[in-house]
């Protein structure tokens, strides 16, 4: 289940090993997922060449958890699985901006997933081909559950067949779409089956030649809606009301940009998917499938490349975020279930469906692009993202461990945290000067 309580003050402060004995308590992790996330992850050799092939390694990122989020009344601590600093900060930020009003709320669709059977060089008219299709509808669906008899025993399966003309390079062909409901798996696999077995008697009523038979990642039926409602006052730094509703207007003019603008539009949805790809690889979900799908959608949806987040203005004055996107995640099979950190991080999570977990993944989405167009909207992005950048820029510098903090301090005190800054700290800091006063 989720966490009693998202907030966790100080959290930021504590030491690696007392953050995860903090979340690890909270979540009830056993001694087996606790070692699995202290171990940073790692596989052993074993398993790893289990996953995939030509094995050498294992390689690292960075596991940190988002706080703050409360999803449909529920608390959660997020597990985010990346290299990129600022962005656990950002979403942690975001996200307790979005109290008052009760936090994030989500009205998602049901776990359905396409199949595609692409019908080539057809003997008849393509009108009649996809009419024989649809006059055997039941009888195809029939076929693809029955290899499949787990997944409707528990409520899921094929639930409709769709067909369609398309015109192309290659001449007139039948796409036939199998709308399969995967409950709480991603599908792929189940998906791919089903219609590599009705394959051929596609072909046959269509009198063509069947090629590729595979799952779509623009899973259009698969959405997670997600609504985020910040009020001013949450959203100013000090509680200024006059101040929030001047970031309000800042984030609404950034919004306008990023939807008439499609190089602005592409760096804005880049920021949605830095909190929603690390949650996907944090438990072990297909996070290429997932961004897939969220690019396609947008462009699919507005018929351009487009904003994931939609924001306006309520009556009351508050700002309101809006997101709808693809969710093909799964908490069956895959990585979810084989890599143990994956497993820790899921159980961490709280989610108990895959919806659940499509509208964790929406949310942070949204908490993130709030955090890059409110730091766009005043400050700027650098001052903060530099800031948190700064421990990596000493560590490229040659700064030992022992130095980093002392040299982050140093380069602050000079008011621009820059690799010029930085490298001019760490020979201060050697050459024993005091340092600056801020």
């Amino acid at each position: 289940m989720p966490v009693p309580s998202s907030r966790l003050p100080g959290f930021f402060k504590k030491s690696v090993e007392e953050r995860r004995t903090t979340v690890c308590d909270l979540a009830g992790l056993n001694e087996d997922e606790r070692g699995a996330v202290a171990a940073a992850g790692e596989l052993s050799d074993e398993a790893a060449d289990r996953i995939i092939e030509n094995v050498i390694g294992t390689y690292s990122l960075p596991l940190g958890v988002a706080t703050n989020f409360i999803i449909d009344g529920k608390h959660y601590v997020v597990p985010m699985a990346l290299e990129e600093p600022s962005v656990v900060a950002a979403a942690s930020n975001m996200a307790k901006r979005c109290h008052v009003r009760g936090g994030f709320a989500s009205n998602c669709t049901e776990p359905v997933m396409i199949g595609q059977i692409q019908v080539c060089r057809l003997k008849i008219d393509a009108q009649q081909a996809r009419n024989a299709i649809l006059e055997n509808k039941a009888k195809l669906i029939d076929m693809a559950n029955s290899v499949d008899p787990i997944l409707v025993k528990f409520g899921g399966g094929c639930r409709d067949v769709e067909a369609r003309v398309l015109e192309t390079d290659a001449g007139t062909m039948l796409i036939v779409h199998l709308l399969v409901d995967c409950r709480d798996a991603m599908g792929a696999n189940a998906v791919n089956t089903m219609c590599e077995t009705i394959g051929p008697e596609v072909g046959e009523l269509c009198q063509g030649v069947v090629v590729l038979k595979i799952i779509s990642n623009l899973a259009v039926h698969r959405l997670a809606r997600v609504t985020g409602v910040f009020t001013a006052k949450e959203l100013s730094t000090s509680g200024d009301e006059d101040e929030g509703r001047s970031i309000i207007n800042g984030i609404l003019d950034a919004y306008a940009f990023a939807k008439a603008d499609p190089f602005r539009a592409a760096t804005n949805n880049k920021g949605v998917m830095n909190a929603i790809s690390p949650i996907a690889v944090a438990t072990g979900q297909d996070w290429r499938a997932v961004e897939a799908g969220c690019h396609s959608y947008a462009s699919y949806k507005h018929g351009r490349v487009a904003p994931f987040v939609a924001w306006s203005r309520n009556g009351d004055g508050d700002l309101v975020g809006y997101i709808e996107m693809p969710a093909p995640v799964g908490l069956i099979g895959g990585a979810a279930r084989v890599h143990p950190c994956a497993r820790a991080c899921v159980k961490l999570l709280g989610v108990k469906t895959a919806t659940e977990l499509g509208t964790v993944l929406a949310a942070a989405g949204i908490a993130q692009n709030l955090g890059a167009l409110r730091a766009l909207a005043t400050v700027g992005i650098q001052q903060g993202h530099m800031k948190l950048h700064a421990k990596n820029l000493a560590v490229q510098a040659g700064a030992l461990s022992a130095e980093v903090d002392a040299v982050v301090k140093r380069a602050q005190a000079s008011g621009r945290v820059t690799a010029a800054s930085i490298k001019a700290a760490l020979d201060a800091e050697r050459s024993g000067l005091p340092i600056p006063p801020q």
